[in-house]
């Protein structure tokens, strides 16, 4: 039997997170830049970023406020958009749910898509893990990541005027996203999630304030999860 080395799968996830720093960093610096294009000052930019750590939720919300849209459709909107994390807080429950109070809330405040993800392979691939070294895995996860979605952020709102747009900072938005999802898609219900997901964002758009993604969001976990229990009952007949 191996004994616990928490320290070593700290490196590991550090090191597994570290591609995704080709993506965080221009996407944090295209945050930077729309948010003070919107009106947001650095600190209020920097104080967005800090407090709410959730890209996705971050820019639907600027978006939006750039819109006029009322205050209620923007917090919705942005709360819809972060429902994914309720799910992977789940998802992960099994994993570090009888960690310290302390530990759950770090991970809580640190729960992005590239951690989940690689976490959740993590832990599925490797159960013999204890749950110390779970938690070390997601915090080293986090490491290579956060501080630069802060500094990379500050740089954006400091200055994001002086970045050309020949740059396209924008393509990492749907590279990040592709690069997380699409590993993911391991199963006929996360596939069914995902086809229905497209399908409606696109039928939907005609909605007002980028609401049809909360349509399409619902319909997705809607069908994932029937399709998940029909499998379900045909794996046990």
């Amino acid at each position: 039997m191996t004994s616990s080395n928490p320290k070593r799968h700290f490196l590991r996830g550090a090191r597994d997170a570290l591609p995704f720093i080709l993506v965080i960093v221009p996407f944090a610096l295209l945050f930077g830049v729309v948010a003070t294009e919107a009106g947001l000052n650095v600190a209020e930019v920097m104080g967005f970023t800090v407090l709410v750590i959730a890209g996705a939720a971050q820019f639907a919300a600027v978006q939006l406020m750039t819109e006029n849209a009322p205050t209620l459709i923007v917090i919705l909107t942005a709360l819809a958009v972060n429902l994914r994390m309720a799910m992977y807080s789940a998802s992960l429950t099994p994993y570090l749910g009888s960690a310290p109070l302390w530990r759950r809330a770090l991970v809580a405040y640190l729960m992005v898509d590239q951690a989940y993800a690689l976490s959740q392979i993590k832990f599925e691939l490797e159960p013999e893990l204890t749950v110390t070294e779970r938690f070390a895995y997601y915090i080293g996860t986090v490491v290579p990541l956060v501080p630069l979605w802060y500094s990379a952020s500050y740089v954006g709102a400091v200055a994001g005027a002086q970045i050309p747009a020949s740059f396209a900072l924008d393509f990492a938005l749907p590279i990040t996203f592709l690069a997380m999802v699409a590993p993911a898609l391991r199963t006929v219900a996360h596939v069914a999630a995902a086809v229905t997901s497209v399908v409606l964002a696109l039928l939907m758009a005609w909605m007002p304030y980028g609401s049809g993604l909360l349509v399409a969001a619902i319909g997705a976990m809607i069908v994932g999860a029937q399709v998940e229990l029909l499998m379900a009952k045909r794996a046990t007949r």
